[in-house]
């Protein structure tokens, strides 16, 4: 019983020391081993953790965007079909080591839009053989010069032609269109003309380089267009009908919170408030979209000479708006207070032109989406008009309540006149509304446009295909 005691006790792993009424309680150290195990446990545990949260996310982001897995498994299809290029031996002899420049381009060049890629194949296609081109004319040159100019030959024309491409790069008009070409320029003379010098056979270099360009290019394009396309077009129209959307949202928010601030309640925060930040970021994707919509074939309803240019007109004019709503936001959460008798004598009709430009701009969102003219826009913004002008006789009469004098408060209080700095607030609120409907104005005209151009497209599609349907049934009869 002693030595069953005695184990016991050595095998205790807590112990409790009493020292002047005071307890504490001891941990007994553990070995260096034990250490060991329990961190490692603890990084193996945590980096389980962390892989399974980004497993979690790419499964929610395929999940949510399919296209992104269809581009990647295009691809992969793309950069195995390319390298039958280096696998196959007749391939392989026609091009020779420079075989691996195809699969080098269809890395580079491969986007997620059709349009996307077309500028850029076209534009490496068109710089390599320009490029190439007159790479080997500049060698000739210099190979008829002389050993002792040739290389000043060379050194001269690849700085006056990279200088050149590269001061085009700056132009807007170039750069918009051809800046991915005019730097592939830059590199392919460069490496070009500079290997001539060394080089014994340039020509068949040269051939070598634009042949695997093309073939890669041209693998690109067979499957960008054929494996589930995806028009920067039909994007670019996705986007504006989003925007329009958000912006019809935050326009019908605010319109609440205008209605809380007259009334003097607080409201509660909405997400959808801030969907016109949204519309303020989304610039430089409307510009990319458009321009790479210009490169695309015929596809759907949107046929070549579509406006595109018209796409970024209504983004524009939504951006004007959207400016608006962000100064409305400023000037509804103003720490200066209006006066009460000011909102009073401007609460009907601001309320009327925030409510009537609310009715406007989501119809004009129905109508972007359908691309149809709607049958009511006419009559809102008609109203939104009428709304307009009575604010603007409600704004004149203010005058009456203005001070003109510098008299102290208690006449103020007597004569029933109203401080300046209390009228701003609320003729600021005002005149951004005011600025809001003329926008939405704008908006509407810019909305028309496009739809009107859109529907005589569809008419002349029309009557090209009638006659075509009228031969096919005469032939039935």
């Amino acid at each position: 019983m002693m030595a069953s005691g005695k184990e016991l006790c050595e095998g205790v792993e807590w112990r409790i020391r009493v020292v002047d009424g005071s307890s504490e309680v001891l941990v007994p150290p553990t070995g260096l081993a034990r250490k060991v195990w329990l961190r490692t446990k603890g990084l193996i545990s945590g980096l389980g953790m962390k892989v399974r949260m980004f497993l979690k996310q790419a499964w929610d982001m395929g999940a949510n965007d399919p296209r992104k897995v269809i581009h990647c498994i295009k691809v992969g299809l793309a950069l195995t079909i390319v390298s039958l290029v280096y696998f196959m031996r007749p391939l392989y002899d026609g091009v020779g080591g420079n075989a691996m420049w195809a699969i080098m381009t269809v890395v580079v060049v491969f986007e997620p839009t059709v349009g996307a890629t077309l500028y850029k194949c076209l534009n490496r296609v068109c710089a390599t053989c320009l490029a190439g081109f007159l790479a080997v004319g500049v060698h000739w040159i210099a190979s008829q010069s002389g050993d002792r100019f040739e290389p000043l030959v060379v050194g001269a024309s690849v700085f006056i032609l990279a200088s050149i491409a590269t001061f085009s790069r700056f132009i807007p008009s170039v750069k918009s269109m051809f800046d991915y070409g005019a730097m592939i320029f830059i590199l392919t003379f460069s490496i070009v003309a500079i290997s001539g010098y060394r080089v014994d056979k340039l020509f068949d270099l040269a051939h070598q380089r634009i042949s695997t360009i093309i073939i890669g290019t041209s693998l690109c394009i067979l499957v960008i267009m054929l494996v589930c396309p995806i028009w920067s077009g039909q994007e670019l129209h996705s986007l504006t009908v989003r925007n329009m959307d958000k912006l019809s949202d935050s326009l019908d928010g605010w319109f609440r919170c205008v209605t809380q601030y007259f009334t003097n309640s607080n409201g509660e925060d909405d997400q959808k408030l801030q969907g016109y930040k949204c519309v303020l970021s989304s610039k430089a994707s409307e510009e990319s979209m458009a321009n790479f919509a210009r490169w695309e074939p015929s596809h759907g309803r949107f046929n070549f000479r579509h406006p595109w240019k018209q796409y970024l007109k209504i983004g524009a004019s939504m951006r004007s708006c959207a400016y608006c709503i962000e100064a409305l936001n400023s000037c509804i959460n103003s720490e200066n207070q209006a006066a009460e008798s000011i909102k009073k004598h401007l609460s009907t009709s601001c309320l009327k032109v925030s409510s009537s430009s609310s009715s406007a701009i989501k119809e004009l969102a129905e109508s972007v989406k359908k691309m149809n003219k709607s049958p009511t826009i006419d009559l809102l913004v008609e109203e939104m008009n009428s709304a307009v002008e009575e604010l603007h006789n409600d704004l004149k009469s203010l005058s009456h309540l203005l001070n003109p004098s510098t008299t102290a408060e208690n006449q103020i209080s007597a004569t029933g006149l109203v401080p300046f700095m209390e009228i701003i607030p609320v003729v600021t609120l005002a005149s951004i509304l005011i600025e809001i409907s003329a926008r939405i104005e704008a908006l509407v005209g810019s909305v028309e446009e496009l739809v009107k151009e859109s529907e005589m497209k569809d008419k002349i599609v029309a009557k090209e295909e009638k006659p075509e349907g009228t031969m096919k049934a005469l032939q039935r009869d």
